[in-house]
């Protein structure tokens, strides 16, 4: 198939961005800075009742209204879309406070009404915080739904630290599978299978360099998890740019993907990634193998997803179902042979011996 050059087109990004100590304190000011008075707060469960106390004072010393607030225990689109279309008429301004459900929620429900649409992420554990997408249940499954990238992303440090260390692992397992994922994406387009667009590629890439050519490994230090929320923004804004999931997601998400739909227990989004992402740079002879199993040996990914391995099993169905998860979405697992080379290699490999057994 042939795909028309890009068109040049507006591309929109965070208009308020805040990463640092004691930020969230903050976001009042920052709120009535840009004019935006009334506010709903859409929280994770539990998040309230951590978080409010450093909230609420600075909301109401700038004289910032909350004008609705729940804590979010779904994300049918259907009841979504209900609870938007309920808010009141004075509504200028949506914050999602806490993890994925509560940021994919007030993501997709500013979307709905037009207004701005404030991302305060409590965990590193994704690049969804900053994506122009929420991944919501539409008719039972679990689909990814265009959105809009958030207009402000105000990121506390502090609160940052306090995370559980898979949070942190996770972050890493899904910033990593921008190595395969790009790869894919580049033999898509060199097979006119989709369309590459060289910026969104390079700010992925930055992405990389941003989290791994800075520092030391150290997931605790506040210099890599600073690092770690800059390189997931960056990626968040390179699917912005290409106008898909392209920059970030390949191979590896259709294999975690398939792992949500067969698995008894699903392991955290992010872990399975970067698993997955392992496995695919051997199959695609990624020349950022090498480097890839370096950063996940010296962050520890490696030994902390061995503590708790996949089945093996549930590994290789979801392995084998991964090619159909997507239509028109070539990756190297579409290549015929694909399959029975996955296959060797989970056999073969000595690391993906101890992350994934029967």
């Amino acid at each position: 198939m042939y795909y028309a050059p890009f068109p040049n087109k507006q591309i929109n990004i965070p208009y308020l961005l805040k990463i640092g100590n004691g930020k969230i304190k903050k976001i009042g000011k920052y709120l009535t800075d840009k004019n935006l008075n009334n506010a709903v707060i859409y929280w994770s469960e539990g998040m309230q009742a951590l978080l409010g106390d450093k909230l609420y004072p600075g909301l109401s010393d700038n004289n910032v209204s909350i004008v609705h607030e729940q804590d979010i225990q779904f994300i049918n689109i259907e009841e979504i879309t209900k609870v938007t279309f309920n808010l009141p008429k004075a509504t200028d301004v949506i914050l999602g406070i806490g993890g994925g459900k509560a940021l994919d929620f007030a993501k997709f429900s500013a979307h709905l009404l037009k207004i701005p649409f404030v991302s305060v992420p409590t965990s590193t554990s994704n690049d969804g915080f900053c994506s122009p997408n929420s991944s919501l249940i539409v008719n039972g499954k679990r689909k990814t739904v265009k959105a809009s990238i958030p207009f402000g992303v105000v990121v506390d440090l502090d609160i940052i630290k306090e995370s559980p260390q898979i949070c942190l692992y996770s972050g890493i397992g899904d910033m990593v599978s921008k190595i395969t994922a790009l790869y894919d994406w580049k033999q898509a387009a060199e097979k006119k299978l989709d369309r590459y667009n060289d910026f969104a590629s390079l700010m992925s890439y930055n992405s990389l360099t941003l989290l791994f050519n800075k520092h030391s490994t150290d997931i605790n230090a506040e210099s890599f998890q600073r690092s770690l929320v800059n390189s997931l923004l960056t990626s968040g804004i390179a699917m912005e740019i290409a106008g898909s999931s392209r920059p970030a997601s390949g191979s590896e998400h259709l294999i975690s993907h398939g792992l949500d739909a067969i698995s008894k227990r699903p392991r955290m989004h992010g872990l399975q990634v970067g698993i997955a992402t392992y496995l695919c740079a051997l199959l695609q002879n990624n020349p950022s193998t090498s480097g890839l199993r370096d950063i996940l040996t010296a962050t520890g990914f490696f030994a902390y997803v061995q503590q708790d391995p996949l089945s093996k099993e549930e590994f290789i169905k979801a392995l084998q179902m991964a090619p159909s998860i997507k239509s028109n979405f070539y990756t190297i697992l579409s290549e015929k042979d694909s399959f029975a080379r996955a296959l060797q290699i989970l056999d073969q490999d000595p690391i993906l011996n101890q992350l994934i057994r029967y």
